[in-house]
């Protein structure tokens, strides 16, 4: 299994969050990616946090709009994605599934009854990393959305595999399959 970070990941992140389907724009390769991943056998999920919901800066109405959109490019790819996680807090709700907590990525293993030891998580955010970690997942870092940053003022991320985008990743991934 390979879960992924949504914003950043699949498609570019905004400091004023992704508000609404107008404002979502892949990063180019991502749904190819995700398509090959799918045809080589691997189920695919994605774990977001998304408080711009309990910001009020969109509703889950939205949130439903803009991945119903990912999921019909993919359709039209002949392929989809397994599961959408995402969690709807800010961060003073204190939550478990809010990264870097590793709440959905536990409830995504528990889903799918999976072992995340043998699972990879790719994220563009020191809050990815610490997700995978703290739940004995693989961490991946693309360098689209902040992974770049990240680079360059997390010294806690130096072990990481560093990828220049999920293209890259699965690229990777797939010749050592």
């Amino acid at each position: 299994m390979v879960i992924l970070d949504r914003d950043g990941v699949i498609n570019r992140d905004s400091a004023d969050y992704i508000k609404s389907v107008d404002e979502w724009e892949l990063i180019p390769g991502s749904l190819e990616a995700i398509n090959r991943l799918k045809k080589a056998g691997y189920l695919v999920t994605i774990a977001s946090n998304q408080s711009g919901i309990a910001r009020g800066l969109f509703s889950e109405d939205g949130l439903k709009a803009i991945h119903d959109k990912l999921e019909s490019q993919l359709a039209m790819r002949g392929t989809g994605i397994d599961g959408i996680y995402y969690c709807p807090h800010s961060p003073r709700d204190n939550c478990i599934c809010r990264k870097p907590k590793p709440g959905l990525l536990l409830k995504i293993a528990k889903h799918f009854n999976i072992n995340l030891a043998e699972t990879t998580f790719v994220g563009d955010n020191i809050s990815d990393i610490k997700a995978a970690e703290m739940c004995g997942a693989k961490p991946a870092l693309v360098r689209t959305g902040k992974g770049e940053y990240v680079m360059q003022h997390y010294p806690e991320a130096v072990n990481v595999p560093v990828y220049d985008d999920l293209a890259h990743f699965v690229r990777d991934t797939l010749k050592r399959k």
